[in-house]
C-alpha cells in the first residue's frame, strides 16, 4: 500500500478493498454478504467503493461470516480515526469510552450532534482548500461519532449551548432548519439532555466550549482546544473548576422542554 494509499482521503476505501478482497478470498457473492448482515446489495457497494462508511454492525456481520477474529471491527476503528487529526484522536478514544458527557458549546454544535451537511458546511469554511475526498473522510469520521448515541448501552449526553448556536447560519438557512430539527428529535431520546443558554440571559459563565467526559470506572477529565491542538487533563483543580462552571452555566439556561421548544422554533424561522 502507497503512502498516499494510508491518508485520510482514502481511509473508506481501503475498508472497501479489503471488504472486496474477503468476498474473492471466500469465493462468495455480494448478495450472500448483503443477506448475511442484514444490509441490501447497494449498501454494500457504496461501502466497497469507499462512497459510505461501514457500520459497526456492517463490520462485526463481516467478521461473522468470514469468521475473522474482529479484524474488520479493528480495521473500521482504526479507518474512522484516519478521518481526523492526530491531536484529536485521543478525544474520540474518550468519547467513545465515556458512560458521560457533558458539553458546553458556544459556536458550533459539537460533532456527534451534527448533520451530513452541517459538518461539511463547517470543514468547507475550515479547510477552503481540501479536496472534496478530503472533505468527504472528515465529514464520514465526524458522522461516524453518532453511533454512541445509537448503541445498545449509550453514554448519558448533556449538552447546554449558547443561543448564538442557533443562531450562526452554517452552510444556509435549509441546512440549518434540518439540523435544528435533527437536534430536536436527539433531544428527544432518553438519555440526552439538551439546555439552551439565551443571550438576553447575559455573560456566560464560560466564554470557551469545553467537554467532561466521565468514563465507568475512571474519573472525570476536561477536554478543551485551541487553533490546531486538543488538551486533555484528568488534574483534579481544572477538572473542580470546569464542572462548576458547568453547573453555572446549567443553572442560567432554560430547562429542556423549554430548550427543545426554542430548537423547533428557530428550526421554523429557518423554513420562512
Amino acid at each position: 500500500m502507497t503512502e498516499q494509499q494510508s491518508e485520510p482521503g482514502t481511509g473508506l476505501e481501503w475498508f472497501g478493498q479489503e471488504v472486496e478482497a474477503a468476498i474473492r478470498h471466500a469465493g462468495v457473492t455480494q448478495q450472500a454478504l448483503a443477506d448475511a448482515v442484514g444490509y441490501g446489495p447497494p449498501y454494500v457497494s457504496k461501502v466497497k467503493s469507499g462512497q459510505a462508511r461501514a457500520s459497526v454492525h456492517f463490520a462485526q456481520g463481516c467478521d461473522t461470516f468470514f469468521n475473522t477474529s474482529g479484524y474488520f471491527v479493528r480495521l473500521l476503528k482504526r479507518v474512522s480515526q484516519a478521518g481526523h487529526p492526530a491531536w484529536f484522536v485521543p478525544y474520540i478514544r474518550l468519547e467513545a469510552e465515556a458512560a458521560c458527557v457533558e458539553d458546553y458549546s458556544n459556536a458550533l454544535l459539537m460533532g456527534m450532534l451534527q448533520t451530513r451537511a452541517y459538518a461539511e458546511a463547517t470543514f468547507r469554511a475550515t479547510f477552503p482548500y481540501e479536496t472534496d475526498d478530503q472533505i468527504r473522510t472528515r465529514v464520514e469520521a465526524r458522522l461516524a461519532r453518532r453511533e454512541i448515541l445509537e448503541r445498545e448501552a449509550p453514554p448519558l449526553l448533556w449538552v447546554i449551548l449558547h443561543e448564538a448556536t442557533l443562531r450562526t447560519v452554517v452552510g444556509s438557512r435549509a441546512v440549518m432548519a434540518d439540523q435544528l430539527r435533527q437536534l430536536a428529535t436527539d433531544a428527544g431520546k432518553p438519555r440526552v439532555t439538551l439546555q439552551v443558554l439565551r443571550s438576553h440571559t447575559g455573560a456566560p459563565a464560560s466564554g470557551s466550549p469545553f467537554t467532561l467526559l466521565t468514563p465507568d470506572d475512571g474519573a472525570t477529565v476536561l477536554y478543551t482546544e485551541a487553533i490546531g491542538q486538543g488538551h486533555v487533563t484528568d488534574a483534579a483543580h481544572a477538572v473542580s473548576q470546569a464542572r462548576s462552571t458547568f453547573e453555572r452555566l446549567r443553572m442560567s439556561a432554560r430547562d429542556s422542554d423549554e430548550s427543545r421548544s426554542l430548537v423547533l422554533e428557530v428550526a421554523e424561522e429557518y423554513d420562512r
